[in-house]
């Protein structure tokens, strides 16, 4: 049985990050990954997500990416837990907790009082993994205006009183 690795992004991880992405996203009726138009970040993602004051992870089963998650820092008081995809094959055995479980831990490192993210209307199953994770939907939503037509959720835990 091969062994999940966990790792930081690298710049040249883009065209499987990709694959993985596009992946999911064809799981859902009307989801259009347009990489060059709104997800450029994709082609050099460590790039991204240190200029966001963040970090960008993936998970690799057998060396084939099976799965991604990024925290960006805006503001001291609230991490954004980003981009959480998992194959489907790779799904169901505690990689999204794992994956949410380092973007906690680092949040809490940097001393954020609260992780946000928002999530697609579409992914239900992502939302029952952020609510067994004690994350609450808040009522604001977000039109995106991209070719999906992306309507999205915004979820909020707090990790320290």
């Amino acid at each position: 049985m091969e062994a999940l690795y966990i790792r930081d992004a690298r710049d040249d991880d883009g065209d499987a990050l990709i694959e993985l992405i596009g992946s999911v996203f064809a799981e859902y009726p009307g989801c259009v990954l347009d990489v060059d138009g709104e997800l450029p970040e994709l082609r050099a993602i460590a790039t991204a997500f240190a200029e966001w004051n963040g970090r960008f992870w993936i998970a690799t089963l057998a060396g084939q990416v099976v799965g991604c998650i990024g925290l960006s820092v805006a503001d001291a008081d609230c991490a954004e837990l980003r981009k959480l995809y998992v194959a489907r094959h790779a799904r169901r055995a505690g990689l999204g907790n794992r994956l949410c479980d380092l973007v906690e831990q680092d949040a809490a490192r940097r001393r954020a009082r609260f992780v946000g993210l928002w999530t697609d209307t579409r992914f239900v199953d992502a939302h029952r993994l952020y609510e067994r994770r004690g994350y609450v939907r808040g009522p604001d939503t977000r039109e995106l205006h991209d070719l999906s037509n992306s309507v999205e959720y915004y979820y909020r835990k707090t990790l320290r009183a």
